[in-house]
């Protein structure tokens, strides 16, 4: 890949189906490579053998990166997105979070819990894809890399309390806000969405230095 282009991951939330990014990548420069990923074990998505936990399916789309990437993660899929900037920082050259339901003491921050909905609505999901996540708060200062937070204002789900104290803590973190309480704001505005993602590599560049040190795999 040259130094010019912009490759990007995008990975959904709990509904488990990459193609929920579909509308916003579509709006994105026909020059960059996109790349959709799946969850396993989420909502409909079959599940792996060998993705049985957040930490392996941690794993498993650290696997599927190519290249170093653009990370884009909504909602469940930011977790898992910061997540693998912490553990494989060598691997993501950017951090996207659309109101990410993880990373942070969510309760403290007043978020909804959306798990007993979730199972009620998605019983074939896997059973781990409800168990409680770690909070992050600690180790959110090591990301060094541009973040780009996008977040509803008024999300029961994760409220804008979640995006701040995210943006508190890593150093080179900026905010873009939608006036609306619809947690799917990527899915229901794809046009500011895609401006406001696009916006944020022309101005970091595509290719952002990564400075924090390789971590060695979680065990």
């Amino acid at each position: 890949m040259t130094t010019s282009e912009t490759f990007a991951t995008f990975l959904p939330g709990a509904a488990g189906f990459g193609n929920f990014w579909s509308p916003v990548v579509e709006r994105l420069p026909s020059t960059w490579r996109t790349q959709l990923v799946d969850l396993p074990g989420f909502g409909p998505v079959p599940p792996r053998p060998d993705v049985v936990s957040y930490d392996s399916l941690v794993d498993h789309v650290a696997g599927a990166l190519s290249d170093p990437a653009v990370l884009v993660g909504q909602s469940m899929g930011g977790f898992v997105a910061l997540q693998l900037a912490l553990r494989y920082p060598q691997l993501v050259t950017h951090l996207v979070l659309a109101v990410a339901a993880g990373g942070v003491d969510m309760a403290a921050q007043g978020a909804s819990d959306w798990r007993a909905d979730y199972r009620r609505s998605h019983p074939q999901a896997q059973t781990w894809v409800c168990d409680a996540v770690p909070d992050l708060t600690d180790e959110l200062r090591t990301i060094t890399i541009p973040v780009l937070l996008l977040w509803a204002t008024r999300d029961p789900l994760s409220p804008l309390s979640v995006a701040l104290k995210i943006a508190s803590e890593i150093p080179h973190a900026q905010l873009v806000t939608f006036e609306t309480d619809d947690h799917w704001i990527a899915r229901q505005r794809p046009d500011g969405t895609a401006q406001a993602i696009r916006a944020f590599i022309d101005e970091t560049g595509p290719r952002a230095t990564v400075k924090t040190t390789p971590k060695e795999k979680s065990q």
